[in-house]
């Protein structure tokens, strides 16, 4: 699939410059079409509850492909932050390390999780300014953490972490490292091959192109025998008589750790899974910084100022100077950017081209 034909996927790009995918991306247009299927189906009756019960499985062995690991390896749940929880509940003993500015669902998890349990302690780390995240974190990699928990890409200011150098550290002192790919996964390539992270999490809903409610985790072996369902149901039971006795499943593959699925979710996810396949990754991930570059340079020549200090990624946050009446343009212009405080954050996925940038920087100027 071209750019060009990825980019007529979304009907909202007739109009929009959307930029705004670190907050939701718009419809694609086969994702609407599963989901408006399904709820006709459901309207006359003639759909298969059993059918959809099943996406959640499509999807999950979709998912495994796309990132080059086994399907035994994925737990399909509902967010994020059910993914964290159950990598914080049955973590191996010792520090979990994280920047003390990290997204809440990811955050929150592990420091709930430390006031239950004394030997799982959360150690929060400040980003000084001028300092970017990786270096704050690698300078606190020691013994006694034993896991690093980091978004590959923060909206806060858009830095793309070294996770490279991270994995490194981490096992140079025996640590587990939590990739939340969240903000990074269906844009940037898989950092599974290169950074070998022991957990790696990702809710759809944003780059992924999927309804919110469909999210995955995905353990290396040596750390997923250590997980157990946080929400033991009906799906991750063993030995029952059909649905009704037995108890939580403890062996076989990581889909002891589903939570329970809601089902349009996953009949949508199943459907961007089949859009993106159709991408190459490289390509995809290749335009979007490009694209990302640009506008951050002509920004900066504007006016505006990086938020960051570490490198740059798909998604850019810059200061500046008038940002109600930036906000006021970018309605004008149809720009689906955020702005909040003195920051303006784009994100761009591979269905932006050019014209949207150019959309906004003439925002930025008319401003």
């Amino acid at each position: 699939m071209t750019p060009e034909e990825f980019r007529a996927s979304f009907p909202a790009l007739e109009r929009w410059a959307w930029l705004d995918t670190p907050g939701s991306a718009p419809a694609a247009a086969p994702v609407a079409a599963a989901l408006r299927r399904a709820i006709d189906g459901q309207l006359a009756g003639d759909f298969d509850w059993g059918d959809w019960d099943a996406a959640s499985e499509r999807a999950r062995v979709r998912f495994a492909a796309w990132c080059g690991v086994p399907r035994e390896s994925v737990a399909t749940l509902g967010s994020l932050a059910e993914a964290a929880a159950t990598v914080a509940r049955f973590r191996p003993a010792g520090v979990a390390l994280l920047a003390a500015d990290e997204f809440q669902s990811l955050l929150l998890p592990f420091v709930a999780e430390a006031g239950r349990d004394p030997r799982r302690p959360v150690g929060l780390v400040p980003v000084e300014a001028g300092e970017s995240r990786s270096d704050a974190l690698l300078e606190r990699i020691r013994p006694g953490v034993s896991l690093v928990a980091v978004s590959e890409t923060t909206t806060l200011d858009g830095e793309r972490i070294d996770l490279a150098a991270l994995r490194e550290r981490a096992s140079e002192v025996g640590a587990e490292l939590f990739v939340n790919a969240t903000q990074s996964l269906g844009v940037l390539r898989s950092p599974i091959p290169a950074a070998a992270p022991d957990y790696l999490a990702v809710h759809g809903y944003k780059w992924m192109l999927a309804p919110r409610g469909a999210a995955w985790l995905v353990a290396a072996p040596a750390a997923a025998v250590q997980l157990e369902a946080i929400a033991p149901g009906w799906k991750t039971a063993e030995g029952a008589e059909g649905l009704f006795g037995g108890r939580p499943q403890l062996g076989g593959g990581l889909a002891r750790c589903d939570t329970s699925q809601a089902w349009l979710s996953w009949i949508g996810a199943e459907a961007a899974l089949g859009l993106l396949a159709r991408l190459d990754p490289l390509a995809i991930e290749e335009r979007a910084l490009e694209l990302a570059e640009l506008f951050e340079r002509e920004a900066l020549e504007l006016g505006a100022v990086p938020a960051r200090t570490g490198a740059g990624s798909h998604i850019r946050v810059v200061r500046v100077a008038r940002p109600e009446r930036l906000a006021a343009r970018l309605a004008e212009a149809d720009v689906r950017a955020r702005v909040t405080g003195d920051r303006l954050r784009i994100g761009v996925h591979g269905f932006n081209d050019l014209r949207d940038i150019e959309r906004v920087l003439a925002a930025i100027r008319a401003a």
